[in-house]
């Protein structure tokens, strides 16, 4: 088979429902830990395209469900799974008194989707819709007041669905990469304009082979060893979807090679995704964007503030890289995060 190229700078993991581990992380992290304060169900609905979308509800023990109540929905990061990073928040935002969902987007984790590991902003934007059609028809849950998080890539998709879903009536986004630039452009524009030419014609190539029978290819993603080589960002992605104290698990009858791999063919996809074309048009519900200061991916949360309307807020959290803010409760400001939603969602 003819040696393809694939330059991508995000990371991507999957897993399943059934790892529910507990783990002491000496630096804090929290990723597969529960709570008794919180009743937890997995729920299943159809998006607009028929797709099955599984997610966790999370609910405070606390709450009178004869009442109505205010929301949250949490998308995980590009490519991984609720389990990694979004049921942490889902889980601490519940304790607050928000019911919160965390989905797992089309193609990935428990939802519907083939390929697995399939690109599709346009289906990952409409589950977060699919979420507050869901959430908006429980008899306990308020309609003017929900919200919704994107941690990653997800942040990316969760303004994408805001641009044309007035139903969010508030938005954060951690640690977020814009997957469009991301892909067209690089880290910090390092990408030239004939590298990505060169990804974007291998993969038209690949389709023929698809096409025909032959193997869906996958690449790019988090790298299953560190050697001398490995740079900081990929030595810092490892350390959390490769360590197995933060977000390591393979699903069932899936090989590490994989799991956290994009199809070739469908991950160009991004290099037509603009979510930050009319952010402006979001206003006047409020966006809060929390990246580290210390983040490699702190351009995307820059551009995303600037171009933004009023209400708008960055929040920057001290010492902070992009991982960090996945799982190290030590530097997630929750504090932060409950005091947006509350303000804005009249809680």
């Amino acid at each position: 088979m003819k040696k393809f190229i694939l330059i991508t700078l995000t990371v991507f993991a999957i897993t399943n429902l059934s790892a529910q581990k507990k783990y002491a992380y000496a630096h804090h992290a929290g990723t597969f830990a529960g709570s008794d304060k919180v009743t937890v169900e997995r729920v299943a609905f159809k998006n607009q395209y028929q797709m099955e979308v599984v997610g966790n509800l999370f609910v405070p023990q606390s709450i009178d469900l004869s009442q109505k109540h205010a929301a949250i929905v949490i998308g995980h990061p590009m490519g991984a799974v609720k389990e990694q990073s979004a049921n942490l928040y889902a889980t601490h935002m519940a304790e607050r008194g928000f019911v919160t969902l965390s989905i797992d987007l089309s193609f990935w984790g428990e939802s519907a989707g083939e390929p697995r590991n399939a690109v599709s902003p346009d289906i990952y934007a409409e589950d977060f819709s699919a979420a507050i059609d869901y959430l908006g028809t429980r008899k306990y849950i308020d309609r003017e007041r929900i919200g919704a998080m994107g941690i990653c890539g997800s942040g990316s998709f969760v303004i994408s669905a805001a641009k044309i879903d007035p139903r969010i009536k508030a938005i954060a986004t951690i640690s977020m990469y814009n997957m469009g630039n991301a892909n067209r452009h690089g880290l910090n524009h390092s990408l030239s304009l004939e590298q990505r030419k060169q990804i974007i014609a291998n993969a038209a190539q690949q389709r023929y082979i698809e096409f025909e029978g032959g193997e869906t290819m996958v690449a790019g993603g988090t790298i299953l060893e560190l050697t001398p080589e490995s740079n900081p960002i990929e030595r810092e992605f490892y350390d959390f979807y490769r360590n197995s104290e933060r977000g390591e698990f393979t699903p069932k009858g899936a090989s590490p090679e994989r799991t956290t791999k994009p199809t070739v063919t469908s991950n160009i996809k991004f290099m037509n995704f603009y979510p930050f074309e009319d952010i402006e048009t979001i206003s006047p519900r409020p966006m809060l964007f929390i990246t580290g200061d210390q983040a490699h991916s702190k351009e995307f949360s820059e551009d995303a503030y600037n171009r933004a309307a009023e209400p708008k807020e960055i929040y920057y959290v001290k010492g902070a890289g992009h991982v960090d803010l996945y799982d190290r409760l030590d530097m997630i400001p929750f504090d932060k995060l409950d005091s947006f939603f509350k303000e804005y969602l009249n809680k």
